[in-house]
């Protein structure tokens, strides 16, 4: 039994109604294994139990939770065995907070919210939603359930899902707040406890299973991997990172969560879906450009690939979901050489407005916009927090919403004293109440008296529909490059500061003729400019440069292309030569990756258009290949060969000054090119 982490996952759902007959009855254990064996399958998770409460194999510790129809008593072993009889992993899946027969069963073990109500599907609604607290006796009943798996089956893996923080009012979590000095009534001290004891949780857990089984993997779901994951990580031993495209996390979620995951130092599986929606889609189908491109997106950011399907209660594995799977993992199979052990080159680090968030944000708005202009520019970048090795880096971006303490501010100092370089925008840099600086070297302060609506409130940053407290800037000189020498609408107010003196201002703002309201308002929108220069708009102190209007949050809005073009000029003073660029469309992903072990580095080159054809969901249904893509990337590595793998197509190149040069003749979806030294 091998622990390694397989680049071809199925996550193969199983949640499955009581009321629905033949559980398992046309389960074929020959042609379950043979046809994931045919797709390229190299692991596949397994149901023990699932969200409705059902047990899929004959437990003599609770009989009673037994699916009722399962005409299969052992269709669990006989996954396990048929998949490891092939030489196919099989890690075990085990609901956590979600379980509806548990729920009905020990309703003194669900959570409850503030006002005593179950936190989840009310009772009078479909659905297996109710939140069970792990602070209860269920975390016992957890622990037994988990070692009669281990000691019933030979387990790869146990995958624990739906291990969220819940702000838990019962008995149990309301006495060991108390206890603890904390004051349930208030909200803040319910999610610091929820979150510790989360976290005492999943510490817990991997420590029983680590008596019973030293080498399975062990990982805890929750739809996302964030900063919240860092204290407990050492309870996992990989992260998994589910991010359906079509399932409600969008094209966005999976690079940001994996731009930072992948710097806590555990392998990664990507996650998404073979549905054409989400999860318990029956019969529904991904297209298998959006499927392909999900996965090799996967593997240009250096995680495995993991595809979700669900079984058919028969236990009938479909044939035609498995050629879709297969048509892309022969694919996936065939670039993995140049992916294993990969890690990513980069020069920028991204600080994560989560980190700074009571609660978690998955997809902040201000790390999307400023990820979305990174990916579109073709830079290489992590996403990062506080707490992180600066010194990887040549480049710091706090977007928008990054507050500094002393210590945060400390660390800042000794990497732009050691030549690093930082971009902060909007209220980053500013403490944590956003009323005073917080790092000094953004060579600004605080003009008095900020612009306030009637009620008295701050508009800086709000977006208001009309854009009533626009202002504008005029971007000149090297700031200005590609821009026309005039004003730009910022239609969400910065911060107003003022430049000290040493600090040079590269662009002021301009007032508009006034801010909009009953009295006195101009055409549909904001008034224009009034050609009166108002506060700073971007300054530059040494290798610090300063945004006082919110730029990644607006780009993340309405994506106005001056406000990417100001903060790539920006970024062009203090980074002149970036890691990769190519002359490709802004629609083309671009990363690169290093195989130490095999002296190369590895360039992923991606070109496919999600498109909003639907209300819902973005949808890739077509490849627009492009042709004659010229790449240069900086190396201080003496090129040997340039080629186009798997293909083994050498491309000519040049390599001079620290740098290769070649130009792919045709990109069609994903090409991979070896840069070996």
């Amino acid at each position: 039994m091998s622990t390694e982490l397989r680049f071809r996952q199925v996550h193969l759902d199983f949640h499955t109604s009581p009321e629905i007959a033949g559980i398992g009855e046309e389960f074929d254990a020959e042609q379950f294994a043979a046809t994931l064996e045919k797709a390229r399958v190299n692991s596949i998770a397994c149901f023990a139990r699932c969200h409705h409460g059902m047990l899929y194999y004959d437990s003599q510790l609770n009989p009673e939770r037994v699916h009722p129809n399962l005409k299969n008593k052992n269709l669990l072993k006989e996954q396990i065995d048929a998949c490891h009889s092939r030489g196919i992993r099989a890690p075990i899946y085990i609901t956590v907070q979600w379980d509806h027969f548990t729920a009905e069963q020990h309703p003194e073990w669900i959570a409850l919210d503030e006002h005593g109500n179950a936190i989840g599907t009310p009772v009078y609604e479909p659905g297996f939603y109710r939140h069970l607290c792990v602070n209860t006796a269920y975390r016992d009943f957890l622990k037994q359930h988990t070692k009669e798996l281990l000691d019933m089956f030979e387990v790869d893996g146990i995958f624990y899902d739906i291990v969220k923080m819940v702000e838990c009012s019962c008995k149990q979590c309301r006495a060991d707040m108390l206890a603890q000095g904390l004051d349930p009534s208030r909200s803040a001290d319910r999610l610091r406890f929820a979150t510790e004891m989360m976290d005492d949780f999943k510490r817990d857990m991997s420590a029983f299973i680590r008596q019973y089984n030293t080498e399975c993997t062990i990982f805890y779901n929750k739809g996302h991997i964030g900063v919240a994951d860092k204290p407990a990580a050492g309870a996992f031993t990989h992260f998994e990172l589910e991010s359906l495209p079509s399932g409600g996390w969008g094209y966005m979620h999976f690079p940001l969560a994996m731009r930072y995951a992948r710097t806590l130092g555990h392998d990664c599986l990507g996650m998404t879906g073979k549905f054409h929606t989400s999860w318990g889609d029956f019969h529904s189908f991904k297209n298998q450009v959006a499927l392909e491109f999900e996965c090799f997106n996967m593997l240009s950011l250096n995680a495995k690939c993991s595809i979700g399907d669900q079984l058919d209660p028969s236990g009938k594995i479909s044939a035609p979901v498995y050629d879709l799977i297969g048509a892309v993992y022969s694919q996936v199979e065939q670039k993995e050489p140049w992916c294993a052990g990969a890690r990513a080159v980069t020069d920028i680090g991204l600080f994560t407005p989560e980190e700074f968030s009571e609660k978690e944000l998955r997809m902040p708005p201000a790390a999307v916009g400023a990820a979305r202009m990174l990916q579109e520019s073709a830079h290489q970048f992590d996403i990062i927090d506080s707490k992180t090795d600066f010194s990887r880096y040549k480049v710091l971006i706090l977007p928008d919403n990054i507050p500094v303490s002393a210590g945060f501010a400390q660390k800042l100092d000794e990497f732009a004293a050691a030549g690093g370089a930082v971009i902060a925008s909007f209220e980053s840099g500013l403490n944590a109440d956003t009323n005073e600086l917080g790092w000094s070297q953004l060579g600004i302060d605080l003009k008095p008296d900020p612009t306030r609506d009637e009620d008295g409130n701050l508009v800086r940053g709000v977006r208001y529909f009309r854009n009533d407290y626009t202002d504008y800037i005029l971007p000149q000189g090297t700031i200005g490059e590609g821009l026309p020498d005039t004003e730009h609408a910022m239609h969400m107010k910065g911060v107003e500061v003022q430049a000290r003196s040493g600090t040079e201002v590269l662009a002021m703002t301009v007032r508009s003729h006034f801010d909009r309201s009953y009295r006195h308002f101009c055409s549909h929108r904001q008034s224009p400019s009034s050609g009166k220069p108002d506060y700073a708009g971007i300054v530059k102190n040494g290798n610090v440069i300063y945004f006082a209007h919110p730029i990644f949050s607006q780009y993340h809005q309405n994506a106005p292309r001056w406000c990417k073009q100001l903060f790539l000029n920006a970024l062009r003073m203090v980074l002149p030569e970036q890691v990769l660029t190519h002359s490709g469309p802004s629609t083309m992903l671009a990363t690169v990756n290093e195989q130490s072990a095999y002296q190369r580095w590895v360039v992923h080159l991606l070109h496919y258009i999600p498109e909003r054809r639907s209300a819902d969901i973005d949808i890739i249904e077509d490849v627009i290949p492009v042709h004659g893509i010229k790449v240069r990337v900086r190396t201080d590595n003496e090129v040997v060969s340039v080629s186009c793998v798997p293909e083994q197509q050498p491309l000519p190149f040049t390599y001079a000054d620290g740098h290769v040069e070649f130009e792919l003749p045709k990109l069609n979806g994903h090409q991979m090119i070896s840069i070996q030294y």
